[in-house]
């Protein structure tokens, strides 16, 4: 499933994401950032609050939501869409699991 976003960006020829690298830098403390992969895979950068961050596939498991809609809470990234806590770690949410990794 596509996000809003890709499709837009797919109708007026570019990608409004930032890269890994470039979403590392703005993304703050507790925050999260749409972002894509240089092969163009969307994906979110996630920093947890000890300033730890990740890279998640942007889609929930759940019904395939954006995860970069979402927020931080504690050491999970949790989905706005219905509330499912992704560990941005593992890549686990008690549930299904989304594809994972960390940054230095």
């Amino acid at each position: 499933m596509s996000s809003l976003r890709a499709l837009i960006a797919d109708l007026i020829e570019e990608d409004p994401r930032p890269t890994v690298g470039e979403a590392l830098v703005i993304c703050p403390a507790g925050g999260v950032v749409a972002a894509r992969e240089l092969g163009g895979e969307e994906v979110a950068v996630v920093r947890l609050h000890d300033g730890r961050a990740f890279v998640v596939a942007d889609i929930c498991p759940h019904d395939g939501g954006t995860l970069s809609d979402g927020f931080v809470d504690g050491d999970r990234l949790v989905c706005a869409r219905h509330g499912w806590e992704v560990d941005p770690c593992t890549g686990t949410c008690g549930r299904a699991k989304v594809a994972t990794r960390g940054l230095s």
